[in-house]
């Protein structure tokens, strides 16, 4: 008989382990698999969002949403329904060898429970409050850090070494504090709840052995509802981290829905599926702008319009809004309804793939990734020959620059190709936009960091290759846009000028007062 129960023990022990080995696998592997699936939702989501929210958003708390908050809401699906499932079965089984042995002795060891519900709800709406708080100060951190690395050279430049490491020790200071609070809260939370257990086995220990003495149950039942009450603790003691867990995992649940619950403002609506090819005409009819309800106007009246494989100029002073009119025109910002058509099409009417897919535009202000000089130039069509590659480059005259470097096209620049110089940038980013050879293209002041005879050499090339396709110029410099077949000034929210060069110069307006003052400043400049 011993060795049998004996031999039904290990049985038992060896089944539960196998079990509790499967159950933590399945919960943890399924946590994991959600944990990717809601990372990818969040990418995608970011993916979708306007400029305007970017203009906004902080790049250190959208980091911070990436990891500290992904990993609270991942511990909770994955340990927490572990522990969760060990709590309901270890429970329900000791309560019911428990009751088995006596209930009014089970309902004594249990009358402290409803002051752990008051424990549980006190503390929990602590813990998530502190928590957020917690997150929201990691998300400044992450942002200083962030920041000053990738402005580094300006730090260096203006010595202001001292100065961000004294934010940087601020924030970090926040940071512990807020971590402190919590740590406070726990060490509360903590002593509690085994002052509620230690409670439990005390009453347990009184009237349990009270009951033992009048022989109301028997010395081996009373050793047994001990142990049984025994393991009863690691429940008590387990909801205290699901509590922990729980209300980090919904803090950081919810400062991931302020995130998901933005909504897209770039989106296709009433379009036509037809359209899959531009040819590049443009119009802009009667166009009304400004950036919200607040913001003055932008633009009050603004029409024109340019033929298919024509190229249009755009010019003025800074601030006039002329890399708005390419912001509007490739949807970065929404333009009011019937004001902008390609091809006679309503732009709304333009599915925004094929709008992007026919539309490549180079701003001033480049962004190469880390990674070699091929791959950056041949972002926007992978399929690309090395040949195809070297000749763009030729194009932009930026070839020789790069076989110069130590391994060539194969060379691994710097994040942001911040082992490049500015002109080398901006011929790259030329090179990368010839490359998909697009319907319409825009230069958006993207040769401001070349010199004047290497820019003429370039738009040269670029109008050859770009004969029958249309091309916007968006410059400062007069010398970049005389080719163009139209050129428009703007001015206070209006087009002030339009024509071709010479026109403009007859004219003695803005146009022929920035050439002037540009012509005297290359002559004193030589």
């Amino acid at each position: 008989m011993l060795l049998n129960a004996a031999l039904l023990i290990i049985g038992i022990t060896i089944f539960i382990t196998i079990l509790r080995y499967f159950w933590r696998l399945a919960f943890v592997g399924t946590a994991w698999s959600m944990d990717r699936d809601l990372r990818q939702m969040y990418y995608n989501h970011l993916m979708k969002l306007s400029a305007n929210f970017y203009n906004k958003a902080k790049t250190g708390d959208l980091m911070a949403y990436a990891t500290n908050d992904m990993n609270a809401v991942r511990m909770l699906l994955a340990f927490g329904f572990v522990i969760g499932a060990d709590i309901i079965v270890i429970a329900i089984a000791s309560l019911f060898f428990m009751v088995d042995i006596s209930l009014k002795l089970t309902l004594l060891a249990i009358l402290p429970m409803p002051f752990l519900s008051f424990i549980i709800m006190y503390f929990g709406k602590k813990i998530h409050t502190r928590f957020r708080q917690v997150q929201k100060t990691f998300a400044t951190m992450s942002g200083i850090v962030q920041e000053s690395i990738s402005g580094i050279r300006v730090v260096k430049a203006f010595v202001q070494e001292e100065a961000e490491l004294e934010k940087m020790s601020k924030s970090a200071k926040d940071y512990v504090d807020e971590n402190i609070g919590l740590v406070k809260i726990f060490a509360l939370f903590h002593p509690a709840m085994f002052l509620l257990i230690n409670i439990c086995m005390g009453i347990v220990l009184i009237f349990g052995g009270q009951s033992a003495i009048l022989h109301d149950i028997t010395m081996g039942e009373f050793v047994a509802f001990f142990q049984y009450l025994g393991m009863l603790v690691w429940p008590m003691i387990a909801i205290g981290w699901i509590v922990n867990m729980f209300q980090r995992g919904t803090a950081s649940l919810k400062r991931l829905n302020s995130i998901f619950g933005v909504e897209p403002e770039i989106v296709d609506n009433n379009i036509d599926p037809d359209i899959t090819e531009l040819a590049g005409k443009i119009s802009f009819k009667n166009l009304k702008f400004k950036y919200n309800e607040e913001s003055p106007d932008i633009f009050k009246d603004i029409s024109f319009e340019i033929d298919a494989g024509k190229t249009l100029a755009i010019v003025g002073r800074t601030g006039c809004g002329k890399t708005t009119v390419i912001d509007l025109l490739s949807r970065v910002y929404n333009p009011p309804p019937n004001s902008i058509y390609l091809d006679e099409h309503e732009i709304y009417k333009v599915p925004l793939n094929t709008l992007r897919s026919n539309m490549v535009m180079v701003p001033q202000e480049i962004f190469l990734f880390s990674d070699t000089v091929a791959n950056n130039i041949s972002l926007g069509k992978n399929e690309a020959t090395r040949e195809d590659i070297e000749e763009v480059t030729k194009k932009a005259q930026v070839y020789d620059s790069i076989v110069e470097f130590e391994n060539g096209f194969d060379t691994v620049i710097g994040e942001r190709g911040v082992t490049l110089s500015g002109g080398q940038k901006q011929r790259l980013a030329i090179a990368r936009a010839l490359l998909t050879d697009p319907k319409i293209l825009i230069l958006d002041d993207a040769l401001s960091a070349v010199d004047t005879k290497t820019e003429k050499s370039i738009l040269d090339d670029l109008i050859k290759m770009r004969k029958n396709k249309t091309t916007i110029i968006i410059s400062h410099r007069i010398s970049s846009i005389q080719h163009a077949d139209k050129i428009i000034v703007l001015n206070d929210g209006k087009i002030e000028e339009e024509g071709n060069h010479k026109q403009l110069l007859m004219n003695n307006g803005i146009y022929a007062d920035i050439f002037e003052k540009q012509q005297i400043e290359e002559k004193l400049s030589e």
